[in-house]
């Protein structure tokens, strides 16, 4: 089995997951508000920041560099949108879930194989949902295309040619048994934090 079959077979279960966690599920069908989407959008600031540095730092490298784009680049786009909401980052507190994630994602600084996994879920999860997402936050919130530049891929024409391109790239990653296995078992941690930042979210708006 390849690398990106183990990875979309061990991960399926914890994509549905995360698809249908409540708050996702509010915001996704309009029962949310647009604050919300913006609290999202400003926790995920956090986030691409850690994996952008990190990235970075391991660009060189012959695993992580094989799968680092600055098309896929996505903090400068996702400042623009916090700007067009008045939200500055540095004003903002990430939530405790957010604040282990970005450890985590840091924590790979010295494991390549464990970055990758961060990269794949983070990328590939917006390449192929963020057009509906973006859909959705327009069509419920009325927020603008200046909020959503996030899931504008500038530089990337055909979504699915480079969807298939990228998963290429992760078969032929020069790893061995024991790489993979800590890929593919990093990948599931990232759908974890993914999900308790979701909780996080959805606990805060309770309150």
């Amino acid at each position: 089995m390849s690398i990106s079959e183990r990875l979309r077979e061990a991960t399926a279960e914890a994509h549905r997951q995360a698809e249908h966690s409540p708050f996702i599920e509010d915001l996704m069908s309009g029962r949310l508000d647009r604050g919300e989407y913006e609290r999202l959008a400003a926790q995920l600031y956090f986030i691409y920041e850690a994996l952008e540095e990190v990235g970075d730092a391991l660009a060189d490298d012959p695993v992580a560099g094989a799968v680092i784009d600055d098309k896929l680049r996505r903090l400068p786009s996702l400042g623009a949108d916090l700007a067009s909401f008045g939200v500055d980052p540095s004003t903002v507190t990430p939530l405790p879930a957010v604040a282990r994630y970005v450890e985590a994602i840091q924590s790979t600084r010295t494991d390549p194989a464990r970055y990758v996994a961060h990269h794949y879920t983070r990328y590939l999860g917006d390449l192929s949902g963020g057009q509906v997402v973006a859909h959705r936050m327009r069509e419920h919130y009325g927020v603008d295309d200046s909020g959503l530049t996030f899931y504008n891929f500038e530089g990337i024409d055909k979504l699915k040619r480079y969807k298939d391109d990228y998963r290429a790239r992760l078969d032929a990653l020069p790893l061995d048994a024991d790489a993979v296995d800590r890929l593919v078992d990093e990948a599931l941690a990232a759908f974890a934090h993914n999900q308790a930042v979701f909780g996080d979210l959805d606990g805060a708006r309770a309150a």
